[in-house]
Parts: C-alpha cells; sequence; structure tokens
C-alpha cells in the first residue's frame, strides 16, 4: 500500500510516502505554506499525484499524552485533508519525532539553512517509519 506521512506545521509542512512493499519511507517534499487551508491542498493535491492510499498525520500529544495546542491543530487538519482525499487519513502519535529528526541532522552535519529546509521531511519519514513498523508488528 503506498502511504504518505505528513510533519504539519504552521510555516512548513514536511511530506513523506514509502511504495507498495511499505518497506522504505522517503522523503517527498517540505511545502512551505503559511496558510492553513492552502496547505491542506497543496497537501490533497500531493496525494493525489503520489497515488497514496493512506495517509497519516503526526499527532504531537504531550509527553504526559494529554492533547495540546498543537495535537488539536494536527487533528482539524487531518478532518479536513480527508474531505478532500479519497483515502484514509488517521492520526499517529509523533511525540520526539522533531527532535529526533534534529539529531539525525546532528550526526549527518546538516546545518544552517539546509537543516530548516530538510527537518521537517526527516521528521515525516520518522513519523512513516514508526506507523510502517507499527504495521508489520501488528499484521494479522
Amino acid at each position: 500500500m503506498i502511504i504518505m506521512s505528513v510533519d504539519f506545521g504552521d510555516s512548513r509542512t514536511g511530506i513523506a510516502v514509502c511504495g507498495k512493499s511499505e518497506m522504505i519511507a522517503s522523503p517527498v517534499c517540505v511545502i512551505s505554506e503559511k496558510d492553513f487551508n492552502k496547505c491542506i491542498e497543496k497537501t490533497a493535491v500531493l496525494a493525489k499525484e503520489q497515488r497514496v492510499e493512506e495517509i497519516v498525520v503526526g499527532y504531537p500529544k504531550n509527553m504526559n499524552g494529554t492533547i495540546g495546542e498543537r495535537a488539536e491543530k494536527c487533528r482539524l487538519f487531518s478532518e479536513e485533508l480527508s474531505k478532500l482525499v479519497d483515502c484514509p487519513v488517521k492520526l499517529w502519535d509523533e511525540r520526539c519525532t522533531t527532535v529526533s529528526a534534529h539529531n539525525i541532522l546532528n550526526v549527518t552535519n546538516t546545518r544552517g539553512k539546509k537543516r530548516k529546509a530538510v527537518v521537517d521531511a526527516v521528521a515525516a519519514v520518522i513519523i512513516l517509519e514508526s506507523y510502517l513498523g507499527y504495521r508489520h508488528n501488528n499484521a494479522t
């Protein structure tokens, strides 16, 4: 199944996709868009272009499991996105993915403008890898 993950942000939104084999999550792009509705529309267009069959939106719960303002905004994003695409849109717990993305970029010595440009796509890859791991471990 082709699955797309979304790391939604107020200015930049990372997108990653895996192929039908569900083996490798690859970064697709970062959508630079501050307008909430335009970001949703651009994400929907990408989903159609990539022929995705499922979308996973990062759901940044607080470390104690509560739902904060950021998670609520991501929930709204996923609800609105689901109105524009013909596939399921799911929320996926993404606690610490941006921190992990920064750690990966530290290891690769990616700094400055380049880092800012790719960190959200790397976070989307981490979200998708986590989701794929869950799917593989819970296959029936």
